[in-house]
């Protein structure tokens, strides 16, 4: 293969900016999908833990929905499908008046497809500490409601950090599907950096090097947080 390499072409002018740009949007896709997953994640995985059935089958049929519809599914059905079938003023906002578009509703597809997995992982830390110390809790006093809220779910949040960092680097991989949709995030620039410059092998391993970095970044956050979490016992369990 005949391929002249040059990679001085990511440093000038507008291929740089544009690969910023992409960075930026990868960033901000997936921490507001992450922050929105978090979010839906704890209250949808409390509601399938407590003991109250009409809660736990609602939370129960959100998970199954959004878990085993692909994203990229649910990502189209939100910019396409849904602003036809809302009130005719709701519609014309989201696809004419809505700001950043692209990005939000990337935010939200990805978010409510990350948040059914994350009430999973709720769920099943629950259930580790669940057989344990709810007759306990229940024994000093404390209602079910209070026994949950106030013994099971702290001690279940710790030993669910794990999981949670793996849920959230699927999530900001998953950006990239917005590009599918007109995000132009990380990789949807890298691709017209190639489509500018034909030096793709440049551009592609520039994002590659970045994707890695925001990972390890957010790996990072994640291990403080389970520092804070779970303190000296941390390192044991591991």
């Amino acid at each position: 293969m005949n391929y002249t390499w040059d990679w001085s072409v990511l440093t000038q002018s507008p291929y740089m900016g544009w690969l910023l740009s992409g960075a930026g949007q990868t960033l901000a896709a997936s921490v507001g999908s992450w922050i929105l997953a978090m979010a839906v994640g704890f209250l949808v995985g409390a509601l399938r833990s407590l003991p109250y059935r009409s809660a736990s089958v609602a939370a129960s049929i959100y998970v199954e929905v959004f878990r085993n519809i692909p994203p990229l599914v649910q990502l189209f059905l939100w910019f396409f499908v849904f602003p036809e079938i809302v009130p005719a003023p709701l519609g014309d906002w989201i696809k004419g008046q809505m700001p950043m578009p692209e990005l939000t509703t990337t935010i939200v597809a990805i978010g409510l497809f990350a948040g059914s997995r994350v009430a999973e992982q709720v769920r099943a830390g629950v259930d580790t500490v669940r057989v344990r110390l709810l007759p306990a809790a229940l024994a000093t006093g404390l209602t079910p409601l209070q026994a949950y809220r106030l013994v099971l779910f702290p001690i279940a949040l710790r030993k669910i950090v794990a999981p949670l960092t793996s849920e959230l680097l699927i999530t900001i991989k998953m950006s990239s599907i917005g590009l599918t949709i007109g995000l132009m995030e990380l990789t949807a620039q890298s691709r017209q950096v190639e489509n500018y410059t034909f030096h793709g092998f440049e551009a592609y391993a520039c994002a590659t090097a970045v994707y890695l970095i925001i990972g390890l970044m957010a790996t990072g956050i994640m291990h403080i947080v389970n520092r804070r979490l779970t303190g000296s016992l941390a390192g044991m369990d591991r």
